[in-house]
């Protein structure tokens, strides 16, 4: 059963959204149902998340990790071909690609990979500019009186070049 929700009375009256609602209403069908490779989220702290992937038997030169605007693309490309020398194969060693959406302003800061675990680290850093800031109220008389220091200053500054 699959269920639309029509999200075009929200898309009319909002400014800035379109990638949350396409995300909404595309994101959960294009995602792959294959659970290779095995993947956590975790979350180290406030603002910094770990996403550990089991890539057993790949070499740090056959995978890729790709940082593109608001996405993570990890990809696994197997180098070696000694399929004849296998009896059972119980490991897989199959090319990958997963995706994941980042949201804004998360940063890739390293990846490693050890004992066939990748490891990427994600740090969250909103621009000073963004984060929100207390603003100081002064009394009507204080800036009443600055405004009209400055337009005075002004004044005086244009006579001056005059």
């Amino acid at each position: 059963m699959r269920t639309n929700y029509d999200f075009t009375p929200f898309r009319r009256s909002t400014v800035g959204f379109d990638r949350l609602f396409d995300l909404l209403e595309n994101g959960l069908t294009t995602q792959i149902t294959d659970g290779y490779p095995p993947f956590d989220l975790v979350r180290d702290g406030e603002d910094r998340y770990r996403i550990n992937m089991a890539v057993a038997g790949f070499r740090p030169d056959e995978i890729d990790v790709t940082a593109q605007q608001n996405m993570l693309v990890v990809s696994g490309r197997k180098q070696d071909s000694d399929e004849g020398r296998y009896i059972h194969r119980g490991i897989a060693a199959r090319d990958f690609e997963r995706r994941f959406g980042l949201a804004d302003y998360v940063q890739v800061k390293n990846a490693e990979l050890a004992d066939g675990m990748l490891s990427i680290e994600l740090v969250r850093e909103i621009p000073e500019a963004m984060k929100p800031r207390k603003i100081a109220i002064g009394s009507g008389g204080d800036n009443a009186r600055r405004i009209e220091d400055a337009s005075d200053k002004e004044g005086s500054k244009q006579l001056e070049a005059a």
